[in-house]
């Protein structure tokens, strides 16, 4: 219990730092966003319109602490704020409309990485020193250590330009109506193909190096060699023995990879124009969008924390050590 209320002082402690960033950015930064909101407007500009438009986006004359306490207030009711390059529309309708797309992605890719690492990791230490050993964890290990983007361009280039397997960008195709037909699931699952392709071949050789240490270490314990002295088979000793205590290590890299999927895969939305939260905060960027921005870092943080302490919880029952402290 001590453990899980220590790591909960500290997500707190956390997530009101991420919410102070998330309020002062676009009061610190140059500029009036509604000037430049409204700029397109021309001599038809007058100070009432920018003064309302101000108002709306929170950014009035009132003191700092009571604007703070205005959002506070405003955050816990879901609101936070209006798009600037997307204006009218609220920050939280960017996010929820990206999210599904960045989920989508991330949970596929991550499982599909997590079961053949994992895999692959076994295997090799159980073979340790012989032909899958020596071959299959330094390519995965070669291909890992590419950037994102580089893998990203190539797999576009060759996957999509030149053989037109897949489709290059977006999630869907345009011309088809969103819902659960068999046209639109099919469109949403081709163009998911490749920045799934890339998101694994960029993290797989994480998932086999510490799923093949771990084993490597498990199997030299003694209740290892006490189950191969009472004649257990193989693939019992394998599996019920040696992989479920050396997957311990996987599961805090299981918490930190799930919550990097928010905004872990910025490069590979951008490749390929999913859209994604990766995608919309490259945007944000590009126009300025500060409530998008500051909104999508709130969002993703959040995420990220509150993923972890559920993986500490999840921790403290599969390991009776951490449930001792």
């Amino acid at each position: 219990m001590k453990f899980l209320l220590r790591r909960l002082e500290f997500y707190i402690v956390a997530f009101i730092a991420a919410v102070a960033t998330t309020f002062y950015l676009p009061r610190l930064l140059p500029g009036d966003p509604a000037v430049a909101i409204l700029a397109p407007m021309g001599s038809r500009l007058t100070q009432a319109q920018i003064d309302s438009l101000r108002k709306a986006l929170g950014l009035g004359d009132e003191p700092l602490w009571r604007q703070f306490a205005s959002f506070i207030g405003h955050m816990f009711q879901g609101d936070l704020g209006i798009s600037y390059s997307q204006f009218p529309t609220p920050v939280t309708d960017v996010i929820f409309t990206s999210l599904k797309w960045t989920l989508l992605l991330g949970l596929t890719s991550l499982l599909v990485s997590v079961t053949i690492g994992h895999l692959i990791g076994i295997m090799g230490a159980w073979r340790r020193g012989g032909l899958f050993d020596t071959v299959v964890p330094p390519v995965s290990n070669f291909i890992g250590a590419f950037p994102a983007f580089f893998l990203a361009l190539g797999v576009l280039y060759f996957l999509g330009l030149k053989l037109h397997w897949f489709p290059i960008s977006h999630a869907a195709d345009h011309g088809i109506t969103p819902g659960f037909s068999l046209a639109y699931i099919g469109s949403v699952l081709r163009h998911l193909v490749m920045p799934m392709l890339v998101s694994v071949l960029v993290n797989l050789q994480i998932w086999i190096m510490t799923m093949r240490n771990s084993m490597v270490t498990v199997l030299s314990e003694d209740y290892i060699t006490m189950a191969e002295a009472k004649g257990l088979t193989q693939r019992r000793i394998m599996f019920n023995y040696a992989a479920r205590n050396a997957i311990l290590p996987s599961v805090t890299g299981f918490g930190i990879f799930l919550g990097s999927i928010l905004g872990g895969q910025v490069l590979i939305e951008q490749v390929f124009s999913y859209p994604g939260l990766g995608f919309q905060l490259v945007r944000a960027v590009g126009a300025r969008d500060y409530p998008l921005m500051g909104g999508l870092f709130l969002f993703i943080t959040t995420g990220i924390l509150l993923v972890n302490f559920l993986v500490d919880i999840l921790y403290t029952y599969i390991d009776p050590r951490v449930r001792r402290q």
